[in-house]
């Protein structure tokens, strides 16, 4: 744990990292609302990365709501996390402009969030599997003292060999009490838990309900409930139970179906303690 402890004594200075000079940006491949994302040749070493830049006002608005507190950034956090399940990222540092920047991983695949909304052969026969990859690297990012605050679809890919990748960490947090603290909504209002919503006082266990929302949609290509644009249309279903499963898919493995719905109890005390719990359980069903 020594190396999260050093991310709050932070290097005086990133590094820059001169994106005209070092990189042919060969074309854009993604953009979310914080930042975009260029499939690019590294000319240092002649390989295929993603170059993400950050939106420098879109951040800095963010990071200000932890003001004081000296959370580590993006880049410092995703340099540290080495999972077969999480894109690598080689380096981190600032643009000339002074956006921050990563070079990651080239991930040739496609997004979760595809996968769903096709239910192709891929999510046929591999659909378990995925969720166990999916879990198995939020198990890790949790023993690696954080909190991830945006599990969801969108934010992860799976390669030509099947192979999870989760991508973003633009919202994580320390897994501290500071960072516990009532009051931060953050995060995209399908996949929030409740607690969250309400600006209690959180902890891992936010991560678990939206870990079991993106199951619940592996199956079913649905929420478990109407889903809401705004936060303010999600709050309204927050004293409604989400719809069974098993209403929506009869077939599914009974176990697994306990599983998921475990997931998404309203109170995070009837969750699973750990995702690791909610994980072993499901490769238990299999």
């Amino acid at each position: 744990m020594s190396w999260f402890k050093q991310l709050f004594n932070k290097e005086p200075k990133a590094p820059v990292i001169d994106l005209t000079k070092r990189f042919d940006l060969l074309g854009r491949v993604g953009r979310g609302t914080m930042s975009k994302v260029w499939r690019a040749r590294d000319t240092n070493t002649g390989k295929t990365v993603a170059v993400k830049v950050l939106d420098k006002e879109k951040t800095k608005q963010f990071e200000a709501r932890f003001a004081g507190l000296n959370k580590p950034t993006e880049g410092e956090v995703a340099v540290q996390l080495k999972h077969p399940n999480i894109v690598t990222t080689f380096e981190h540092g600032v643009t000339k402009d002074g956006e921050q920047v990563l070079v990651m991983e080239f991930i040739e695949g496609v997004g979760l969030s595809y996968l769903i909304d096709t239910q192709n052969e891929t999510m046929q026969e591999h659909r378990v599997n995925l969720m166990v990859q999916l879990g198995d690297a939020i198990d890790y990012f949790h023993r690696s003292h954080w909190i991830h605050r945006d599990i969801c679809p969108p934010n992860v890919l799976v390669d030509r060999s099947q192979r999870v990748k989760m991508i973003d960490f633009g919202l994580v947090v320390p897994d501290t009490p500071d960072f516990r603290r009532p009051g931060n909504r953050t995060g995209k209002a399908n996949y929030m838990a409740p607690e969250l919503m309400k600006r209690q006082k959180t902890d891992q266990r936010i991560d678990i309900f939206s870990y079991a929302v993106t199951c619940y949609e592996m199956y079913t290509k649905q929420l478990p409930w109407k889903p809401g644009e705004t936060i303010e249309m999600m709050v309204r279903h927050l004293n409604q139970p989400p719809k069974d499963i098993r209403e929506l898919v009869n077939d599914i493995n009974p176990k697994i179906a306990d599983a998921i719905m475990r997931g998404l109890a309203q109170s995070p005390d009837d969750r699973w303690k750990t995702v690791g719990d909610m994980v072993a359980a499901i490769r238990k069903a299999t």
